[in-house]
C-alpha cells in the first residue's frame, strides 16, 4: 500500500489544515484524530476553515498572545444549524471543552472551534465555551 504523505488522516490532508499566511501546517497528531473521529462519525465531509496557524498569521498577530491554532491545536469547522449541532454533540461526547461557536452572518462565514490545547497547557482555560 502506497502512503500518501499530503494526507494526515484518512480524509483530512495537508493541505487544507496548513496556515493560508506561510503554508506550515504543524498540526498535533491529537487534533487530527480528533477531526478524523468526529468526521467518521458525522459520516459527511467536513471542512475546515482554519487549521494550524503561524504567530504571523493576520488573526494571531492581532492578539496580545497567539491562540490555540498557533499550538496546532484547534480548528474551525465551517458548519451551521443541524450540522453545527451534530458536530457539537460529537465533540463534547469525545470530551472537547474548548469550544467557540460563530453562527451569525452568512451561511458560509458560521463555524465551530474545536480545540484541545488545555490538555497540554495551563496557558488555555479548561472547560471553556464562547460565541465571536
Amino acid at each position: 500500500m502506497t502512503v500518501n504523505k499530503d494526507m494526515l488522516s484518512k480524509n483530512f490532508s495537508r493541505l487544507e489544515l496548513q496556515c493560508s499566511c506561510c503554508g506550515k501546517c504543524d498540526m498535533h497528531p491529537e487534533m487530527v484524530s480528533l477531526l478524523q473521529t468526529i468526521r467518521t462519525l458525522y459520516g459527511k465531509p467536513l471542512f475546515v476553515s482554519s487549521g494550524y496557524r503561524c504567530p504571523q498569521h493576520p488573526v494571531e498577530a492581532m492578539k496580545d498572545k497567539p491562540g490555540e491554532h498557533t499550538h496546532g491545536m484547534a480548528a474551525d469547522i465551517i458548519c451551521h444549524g443541524e450540522v453545527a449541532l451534530q458536530i457539537l454533540r460529537h465533540a463534547l461526547t469525545l470530551g472537547v471543552t474548548r469550544i467557540g461557536m460563530n453562527q451569525k452572518g452568512r451561511a458560509s462565514s458560521r463555524f465551530v472551534h474545536l480545540g484541545i490545547a488545555d490538555k497540554y497547557t495551563a496557558e488555555f482555560p479548561k472547560q471553556s465555551i464562547w460565541t465571536y
